[in-house]
């Protein structure tokens, strides 16, 4: 396998995406913000082997597409992967909160902040909607594209009303 990366734009800033090339195609291992891990040296830029992601990308922030549907291997402990796979349930246009969020994985209410550390290491930003996980008191926690893109992505998605100007 090989490890190859591009930059797209978006109404984010500019999105990098990591994947994993094979014989089956590309896989998307990571997809970050830009002041989130920048270009590393090493793996190769792309573009065409991320047609697919992009345009995905683009029918989202279009308002076209409410779910991915795209070969994805982050890699993450047995946890980690069991609170990811929990992300890809919250529908989009709505929210969640770690508590409950816990609660659907069993997880015992004093161990919620272990659910958030698996949540803020989730390599897969927008795909795999982390976004959609808020504060008990509706308030924005941390969101590694930072809390005003996790905001925009919730406004965009209608689970927000637009804050006038």
């Amino acid at each position: 396998m090989t490890t190859i990366q591009t930059v797209i734009d978006s109404p984010l800033g500019e999105l990098l995406l990591t994947g994993e090339t094979s014989a089956h195609g590309t896989t998307l291992t990571s997809l970050s913000m830009p002041d989130h891990p920048a270009l590393g040296a090493g793996p190769r830029h792309d573009d065409p082997a991320f047609a697919e992601a992009a345009r995905q990308l683009s029918a989202y922030f279009a308002g076209h597409l409410t779910r991915f549907q795209l070969p994805l291997a982050a890699e993450g402990t047995e946890f980690q992967q069991r609170v990811w796979q929990a992300l890809d349930e919250i529908p989009y246009g709505t929210t969640t909160t770690y508590g409950v969020l816990a609660g659907r994985l069993g997880v015992p209410r004093g161990e919620v902040r272990a659910v958030g550390a698996a949540i803020g290491a989730n390599p897969l930003l927008l795909v795999r909607p982390c976004h959609r996980v808020i504060g008990a008191d509706g308030s924005m926690r941390g969101y590694a594209g930072g809390v005003e893109r996790k905001v925009r992505l919730l406004t965009h998605e209608g689970a927000l009303q637009p804050m006038l100007g």
